[in-house]
C-alpha cells in the first residue's frame, strides 16, 4: 500500500478490524485448490483442514521451506511474526505461490505483557481478535486433555492405586493457559479423606505442557495416541515409571484432541493463506507450530514461510535440532529479523534514548546479530538479514548495519512491510527466493543422537550460547543418567532459559561468552521425545506484570473488542 495511506498511525486492532476479509472457503479454493468438502468451517473466516484431505497430499512434491528467526529479543521490538507475514505476502507480490505457518497465541502473554502473535500493522493475519483469544478452541482442548490425565492419576491413587504409584513421585503437573504465579506450587487434595491424598502439586502454562509438544510433533492421529500413551506421569516406590497408557488415559485424551489436531486455515490482510496451529513457547518448550501444518503447507505451496519463537538460539535451534531431526524437514533459507533500535539496545542504549542516532552503540550491538548469523551458518543454512524499518533509523545507521553484514558474508535488506504490506518486503522476498532456489542450504544438526544427554546440553551451551561450560548438582546429573538407563539417551534436548540473552542472565545483552549455564532441573518428555533442561531462573508458569495488558482490554458499545494491541 502507498505510504501516504499510513500517515496517521493506527493500532494493529484498528487495521485488522477495518480489513475486508474474504470468505475462507474462497481463499482455500482459489489459492490452494481445496474444495469446501475438505474444510470444517468455524464461521466465515476460519476453517480446519480435514485429515482425509491431508492424507491425500502425501504423494505431492514439497515446496521450499523458509525459517524466520531473529536476534535476541529486547523491549525495543524486532517484529518476527510481522516479518513472517510480510515476507509471505511479498513472495506472492513478486509472483510466487507462498503460504505461511504460525503458532497460535497463548492467552497468558495476550493478557500479560508480550502481546499477540498475529503480526502487526499491514502485515497481519486475520481475524486478529479471534486468533489472539479463543480461536478454534485448540488450546482449551490441549488444556483439557492435560488436566484429564492429572485427574486420572489422583483418581487411580484414590481408588486403591493398583499400579503402586508413589504419590511423592508424581511428575505430571496441571496446566492452565494463563499467567498465574500463585499456581506455580500448590498442595492439592486438601479437605479430608473424601478429596483424596494431599500432595505437593503445581501448574505450568499450557504452552509448556508436554501435551502441547506432542500435539505439535504428532504426524497423525495414531502417532498422537501413541505419544500420549508414552507420557511418564509418575514412578512407583521402586522407581519404575508409570505411563499414561497404564491409566488408560491416552484414548480419552486423543478423543479430546481429535478435532484440534486438524490445522487451522486463515488469511493475511492481503488474502494469503495461513495455517496457524499449535503454540509451544520457545523459551520453555520447542517453540514451533505443528508438524501437520508445516508438512501440509509444503504440499500446497511452492514456498512456505514458518516462524520459530524468540531468537535463533532458542526457537531456531529447537526448530532445527528437534523438529527437523524428528521429521526430516530442512529449511532452504533462514531469515534473521532485527531492528536498528534493538541492536542499539544490545549495545547499551536505554529504551527512552533509542530514537537518537548512536553509531557506537549500534556497532557494539551488531555482535548479537553476528552471533546469530554464525550459528545459523554453522547449521549449514544460508541466512538473509531483514531489518524492520523505523522512521528514526538514519542513513548512517542503515549503512553501518549493511556494512557489518557484508563483512559477515550475509545480505542485509531493509523492509517496510509493517507500513506497506507485502510490497514493503519485496526485496527480502527476492533474496529469499534466490537462496531457496539455489539449493545451497544443507542442514547439519548440532549433535548426534548417540551423544550423552549431559554432553548434548553442554554442546548447545558451548556452541550456541558460547558458554564456558554447564553446571548442575550431582542429583541433576544422576537424573540424566537414569533417563539414559531407561532407554531415553538418544532423545534431543530442549533448553528452557531466558530469551533475552545468550546467557541465563536476562540483563546480559549483546554477545556474552565464557559464562556458565546452570542446569537447575531436567524433565523427561517421553511422549514428545525430548528431555527438557531448565536453566537459570526461567519459570514454566509466568506471572503477570505490575500493569498487565488485561487492564486495557474491553468490549466497546458496538460489541467490538478494544485495547487488544
Amino acid at each position: 500500500m502507498p505510504a501516504s495511506q499510513h500517515l496517521a498511525p493506527k493500532s494493529d486492532i484498528d487495521i485488522a478490524q477495518a480489513a475486508k476479509k474474504r470468505p475462507i472457503a474462497e481463499i482455500a479454493r482459489e489459492r490452494l485448490g481445496i474444495g469446501p468438502e475438505s474444510l470444517e468451517p468455524y464461521g466465515h473466516y476460519k476453517a480446519k483442514l480435514s485429515m482425509e484431505f491431508i492424507r491425500s497430499l502425501k504423494d505431492r512434491p514439497n515446496g521450499k521451506l523458509i525459517l524466520v528467526t531473529a536476534i535476541s529479543p529486547t523491549p525495543a521490538g524486532e517484529g518476527k511474526t510481522t516479518t513472517t507475514v510480510g515476507l509471505t505476502d511479498a513472495l506472492n507480490h513478486i509472483g510466487k505461490k507462498a503460504m505461511l505457518c504460525l503458532r497460535e497465541p497463548s492467552l497468558g502473554p495476550c493478557f500479560g505483557v508480550k502481546g499477540g502473535a498475529a503480526g502487526g500493522g499491514y502485515a497481519q493475519v486475520v481475524p486478529m481478535e479471534d486468533i489472539n483469544l479463543h480461536f478454534t478452541g485448540d488450546f482449551h482442548a490441549i488444556g483439557a486433555a492435560h488436566n484429564l490425565l492429572a485427574a486420572l492419576i489422583d483418581n487411580h491413587i484414590y481408588w486403591g492405586n493398583t499400579l503402586g504409584i508413589d504419590s511423592r513421585r508424581v511428575v505430571w503437573r496441571r496446566a492452565i493457559d494463563m499467567n498465574d504465579r500463585s499456581l506455580r506450587a500448590i498442595v492439592s487434595s486438601l479437605g479430608g479423606a473424601a478429596n483424596g491424598f494431599p500432595r505437593e502439586d503445581g501448574f505450568d502454562i499450557t504452552v509448556a505442557s508436554e501435551v502441547m509438544a506432542i500435539f505439535c510433533l504428532a504426524k497423525n492421529l495414531d502417532d498422537l495416541r501413541e505419544r500420549l500413551g508414552n507420557i511418564i506421569v509418575a514412578y512407583t516406590r521402586d522407581r519404575k515409571p508409570v505411563r499414561a497408557r497404564e491409566l488408560k488415559a491416552h484414548g480419552p485424551m486423543t478423543a479430546l484432541l481429535k478435532d484440534a489436531l486438524s490445522p487451522n486455515l486463515v488469511q493475511t490482510l492481503e488474502g494469503t493463506p495461513a495455517f496457524i496451529h499449535g503454540g509451544p513457547f520457545a523459551n520453555i518448550a520447542h517453540g514451533c507450530n505443528s508438524v501437520l501444518a508445516t508438512t501440509s503447507a509444503l504440499k500446497l505451496a511452492d514456498y512456505v514461510v514458518t516462524e520459530a519463537g524468540f531468537g535463533a538460539d532458542l526457537g531456531g535451534e529447537k526448530f532445527l535440532d528437534i523438529k527437523c531431526r524428528k521429521t526430516g524437514l530442512a529449511p532452504d533459507c533462514a531469515v534473521i529479523v532485527a531492528t536498528i533500535r534493538a541492536l542499539k539496545m544490545h549495545g547499551g542504549v536505554k529504551k527512552e534514548d533509542l530514537k537518537k542516532e548512536d553509531l557506537g552503540a549500534l556497532d557494539a550491538g551488531m555482535a548479537n546479530l553476528a552471533r546469530h548469523v554464525e550459528n545459523i551458518k554453522n547449521f549449514g543454512i544460508v541466512p538473509v538479514v531483514s531489518i524492520n524499518r523505523f522512521s528514526a533509523d538514519t542513513d548512517a545507521e542503515i549503512a553501518l548495519v549493511r556494512s557489518g553484514c557484508n563483512r559477515l558474508g550475509v545480505e542485509a535488506l531493509m523492509a517496510d512491510h509493517w507500513a506497506m504490506g507485502g510490497e514493503g518486503a519485496a526485496d527480502v522476498a527476492r533474496a529469499v527466493a534466490k537462496i531457496a532456489d539455489s539449493g545451497r542450504s544443507k542442514l547439519t544438526l548440532l549433535y548426534p543422537d548417540d551423544m550423552r544427554l549431559q554432553d548434548k546440553i553442554r554442546t548447545i551451551a558451548q556452541k550456541i550460547y558460547r558458554a564456558k561450560d554447564i553446571a548442575m548438582d550431582a542429583s541433576v546429573g544422576a537424573q540424566l543418567d537414569t533417563f539414559e538407563s531407561m532407554g531415553f539417551g538418544r532423545l534431543p534436548v530442549c533448553i528452557a532459559k531466558t530469551q533475552y540473552s545468550f546467557s541465563t542472565d536476562p540483563d546480559l545483552k549483546g554477545a556474552p561468552s565464557g559464562h556458565i549455564v546452570p542446569v537447575r532441573e531436567v524433565r523427561l518428555s517421553a511422549g514428545a521425545e525430548f528431555v527438557v533442561a531448565v536453566c537459570g531462573d526461567i519459570m514454566t508458569m509466568p506471572g503477570l506484570p505490575r500493569v498487565p495488558a488485561a487492564d486495557s482490554i474491553d468490549v466497546g458499545p458496538d460489541g467490538r473488542i478494544v485495547g487488544l494491541f
